[in-house]
């Protein structure tokens, strides 16, 4: 597998070719001239010393706009199309293209030197981006103990864990991916949200746990729920602990187990 990584993408697009690729997709002249206004709307800011510059930029989309996830994924798509056309590597390799946003694998039985100029030539010169070299590798995820992490899942093929003679295609949560949930439900369940009602607090956390569950529920994640659900047990004792200024115990004869999950319906992964 080709696993790419392209360098500051959002920021670097160039608007010129950005614009006409939308201009393939809208004829509307007053729509174009609004999203050619939001790209170069002017950027101030202050330095160290208080001093303000304001620049409009020729490249990339703002980050946090409602439609810059739109036009981003709306330029890469003509490097979808190019990639399934009579020249690029779905003809010449067989390979697949796996892409969401900016980020993307190319899958092919052998991953040379034909793929790997066609992907940088493209992209670096009609496309005006940057590959990350650092982080941009060929993977072979047929050799013991490689893996592949891509949208926050980590693949890699397994032994079969009942000693049966064959390995099998393995996907869990990646290592990243469960730590950066340990951070937000530390965040959750920190003490400045101590002001507000237990109900609130869980009902905001279980939003979050359902949704990671949504996602990360393919595959074989029980390894990570249950990592996620012992930080989510010890996270909230201590939440509720500083409920009070004398130390909170459940009622008597219900464990901290049956409350937290029980009575204050925290969700289990």
């Amino acid at each position: 597998m080709y696993d790419a990584d392209l360098k500051g993408y959002f920021d670097s697009i160039p608007h010129e070719k950005l614009m006409k690729a939308v201009e393939h997709r809208i004829a509307d002249r007053q729509v174009l001239h609004l999203i050619r206004m939001w790209l170069t709307a002017p950027v101030i800011e202050k330095d160290e010393q208080g001093q303000t510059t304001r620049k409009r930029p020729d490249r990339g989309t703002p980050q946090g706009g409602v439609i810059s996830p739109l036009l981003a994924n709306l330029y890469l798509n003509w490097f979808d199309r190019k990639f399934h056309d009579q020249e690029g590597p779905l003809q010449f390799a067989n390979a697949r293209l796996i892409r969401f946003a900016d980020d993307f694998v190319i899958m092919a039985r052998y991953v040379g030197n034909r793929i790997v100029n066609w992907v940088e030539t493209l992209l670096e010169g009609r496309f005006g981006l940057t590959i990350n070299r650092e982080k941009t590798k060929i993977v072979d995820v047929k050799q013991p103990g490689r893996t592949l992490d891509f949208l926050g899942y980590s693949f890699r093929y397994d032994q079969d864990l009942h000693g049966r003679p064959h390995r099998y295609w393995n996907r869990i949560p990646s290592k990243k991916s469960v730590k950066k949930a340990r951070e937000r439900i530390h965040e959750l369940t920190s003490r400045r949200w101590g002001c507000l009602p237990i109900d609130e607090v869980v009902r905001r956390l279980n939003m979050y746990l359902r949704g990671w569950s949504n996602y990360f529920g393919k595959g074989y994640p029980s390894q990570a729920f249950r990592s996620i659900n012992i930080h989510v047990f010890h996270r909230m004792v201590q939440f509720l602990k500083r409920q009070s200024q004398r130390p909170f115990r459940p009622p008597e004869g219900m464990s901290w187990y049956t409350l937290i999950y029980k009575e204050l319906g925290v969700y289990l992964l």
